[in-house]
């Protein structure tokens, strides 16, 4: 039995300095049906292991070890007080995954990634404890945010199409990407599916799923067009995640020394880039929460973005000790924290806290990880899911990125500079960004700049382009 709050309250917790701790049963109602929902969507979690395999050299069990982890640390957030479900910082994959393939294949790639991964933590976890994230992101001009979506926009799509036979490419799996990707097109992104939906409510549970539909038609159409094999059912229950193999091969507890200092120097690009992103995702957190709360007198939403960034940045850290992982641990699945919000709004029979609606999803996804039916049947189309997730990342950081653009200087400025980026990686792409916008805007404050040229969009308010991407936030 869960302990009541006060109408209007904050839901009940032990306070732990910024922290608060929740725990399920006690501190906030298990929903049921958000944890079955969260049994379904783990599937889309699992699509990072071909990635892990196939770019760090791992085995499937020691790449399921990684993904249990961090969805162990998926947990923390509303364990400590964030309502919220978080998610990987997907638009920045690409932009890692083409960082660490500049270091050799083994040692010197894994230190990498724990170099990034560790120094990201730690910077997120000093602007939480410093409240600085607005400040920080305030500095970085519009064109040069915008270069890192659009770059990450490109790297996306070039991972895919990138020639080869690997588990993601498009290669491998032509017809059933094809097929797949259209279908989550069409949900996700077409103005006529918006339309018909409002009047059915199987097609509005549908949109409300995400890539989900996209993945079960990848499993029977796979196999029909011959490019995947049919799911092979075994007669155990549980999974078999290698955390021995993992600790003892992969991180700095077995064969990995710590990262050379030099190391933690050349990541800052590769931070500051999957920062800007994951700074947006902050601010829809906020907007997500601030919109259900209209509907919901009765609970005071406690969302503190310091909070977030201590929770997702300690996750990074942790991370980066016992399972460094190229997906990263950003503060938002934007699509799924929509579907828990949109419920949220029924009322309290509904679901009686946001924390025990992101709560109980996220506790789904992890006994999903453990369930060896669940990922025998996901498994042959795990290459298929991360291509189809790349194809729907890249649209939705390039059309952001061109959104944040606040004049056709930065639109020019965040194409090359996006295009420099997805070829030849953050430092390069952010430098060329800088350099660009000092030299256009050479003697006159962005701001002026702005108020003297034509905007790009002449036809829309300010405030119908932060509406138009925050529902293409809420994508992914």
């Amino acid at each position: 039995m869960s302990i009541k709050r006060e109408y209007g309250g904050i839901q009940p917790g032990i306070p732990l300095g910024p922290l608060a701790l929740r725990i399920p049963f006690v501190h906030y109602r298990f929903e049921w049906a958000d944890y079955i929902q969260g049994l379904l969507m783990c599937t889309v979690c699992l699509a990072i292991i071909p990635v892990l395999t196939s770019k760090l050299g791992m085995s499937f069990e020691v790449a399921l070890a990684i993904v249990i982890l961090n969805g162990t640390l998926y947990l923390a957030h509303v364990t400590f007080g964030d309502p919220v479900v978080p998610g990987w910082v997907t638009p920045a994959i690409p932009l890692l995954i083409a960082y660490c393939m500049t270091f050799d294949a083994g040692v010197e790639r894994m230190q990498s990634l724990i170099a990034f991964e560790m120094t990201f933590g730690i910077f997120c976890i000093l602007l939480g404890v410093t409240g600085l994230a607005k400040k920080f992101i305030a500095i970085i001009p519009n064109a040069v945010q915008s270069a890192v979506l659009i770059g990450a926009g490109f790297a996306a799509v070039m991972l895919v199409f990138k020639p080869g036979k690997g588990l993601k490419s498009f290669d491998a799996y032509p017809w059933t990407i094809i097929i797949c990707i259209g279908l989550a097109y069409y949900l996700l992104f077409s103005d006529h599916f918006k339309k018909i939906r409002h009047n059915n409510k199987f097609l509005r549970v549908l949109s409300n799923l995400g890539m989900m539909p996209a993945l079960a038609l990848a499993v029977i159409v796979g196999p029909l067009v011959g490019e995947i094999p049919w799911p092979h059912y075994e007669t155990k229950i549980f999974t078999s995640p290698d955390f021995i193999g993992l600790w003892k091969n992969f991180t700095m507890m077995g064969a990995i020394p710590v990262p050379p200092l030099k190391m933690f120097f050349t990541s800052l690009p590769m931070v500051i880039s999957a920062y800007i992103v994951v700074f947006g995702d902050v601010i829809q957190s906020q907007a997500l929460l601030d919109d259900a709360q209209k509907y919901r007198p009765d609970e005071n939403v406690n969302y503190n973005p310091n909070r977030s960034h201590i929770i997702f940045g300690s996750r990074n850290l942790i991370m980066s000790i016992l399972g460094p992982d190229l997906s990263m641990c950003g503060p938002l699945w934007a699509a799924m924290q929509v579907v828990i919000c949109d419920r949220y709004k029924h009322g309290p029979k509904a679901m009686e806290s946001i924390n025990g609606g992101a709560g109980s999803f996220r506790l789904g996804t992890w006994t999903g990880y453990f369930l060896s039916p669940i990922l025998a049947t996901v498994r042959p189309i795990l290459g298929v899911g991360l291509a189809s997730t790349m194809l729907i990342q890249g649209y939705v950081s390039v059309r952001i990125g061109v959104l944040k653009a606040r004049s056709f200087n930065d639109l020019g400025i965040a194409g090359v500079a996006g295009a420099v980026l997805a070829t030849r990686g953050a430092a390069w792409g952010l430098g060329a960004a800088i350099l660009l916008t000092g030299l256009i805007y050479l003697g006159t404050s962005l701001e002026h700049a702005y108020m003297k040229e034509e905007p790009v969009f002449p036809f829309n308010k300010p405030e119908k382009i932060d509406a138009e991407i925050k529902e293409l936030a809420n994508k992914m």
